[in-house]
């Protein structure tokens, strides 16, 4: 009696599920990057109040409806974009590139200080949206809870970069350089230094004036 084939088909049915479910959840990522990705240049262009999910849809061309199914209300919509926020903010700061301690103090200061000219320059669109969504966590108790632990990643390892660095008060001196940054973003990016984003340089001897006060380099 002939040997049947083998039967592949469980086989072969096996891998285009997984083939289709592979490609579905990359749809799936694409359009919520998508989606989160027109909020914040939304958000950089026309303010909060221009943020809508229609709005949404049609800068990102999208069928109607569509960031609805993402994200039902308003709240869903800008915590999708706080998320998005702070990824995207993980890779302009580099924070997975910042020095080993041991490293010094220089590395540092031209780690933290290349980071934040990036932030001034090649992605002011990214820290304008970051300032509407700060503004309204003021207002929303939910999204402030969302906003400051999507940053607290940021504040962690600042924190802890400067404690191996033998800061007497970590916690007080993470405050002072985030304050520091941030005062300095916002007046080059929405103050009254926005025509007069400062070189590299100035970023760095500033960095370092307040480093070296900090831990004594």
């Amino acid at each position: 009696m002939p040997t049947s084939p083998p039967d592949r088909s469980a086989g072969a049915t096996a891998s285009t599920t997984a083939t289709t479910s592979t490609a579905t959840t990359t749809t799936a990522t694409s359009r919520t990057d998508l989606v989160a990705d027109t909020a914040l240049a939304l958000l950089a262009e026309r303010g909060m109040r221009g943020l809508t999910h229609r709005a949404v849809d049609e800068v990102a061309g999208l069928p109607q409806g569509s960031t609805s199914n993402l994200a039902r209300t308003r709240q869903a919509l800008l915590e999708l974009a706080v998320r998005r926020l702070a990824e995207r903010e993980a890779r302009v700061l580099a924070l997975d590139e910042m020095p080993d301690p041991a490293a010094g103090l220089a590395s540092l200061v031209d780690a933290l200080a290349l980071a934040t000219h990036r932030a001034l320059t090649r992605n002011r669109e990214l820290t304008l949206a970051r300032y509407e969504l700060a503004l309204e966590a003021t207002r929303r108790p939910e999204l402030r809870a969302y906003f400051d632990a999507a940053g607290a990643r940021f504040r962690d390892q600042l924190t802890g970069m400067v404690t191996a660095m033998g800061s007497t008060d970590p916690a007080r001196h993470a405050l002072s350089l985030v304050a520091w940054a941030d005062g300095l973003m916002f007046s080059c990016v929405a103050g009254s230094f926005s025509t007069q984003a400062p070189s590299l340089e100035d970023v760095r001897a500033g960095l370092r004036e307040l480093l070296d006060g900090m831990l004594g380099g």
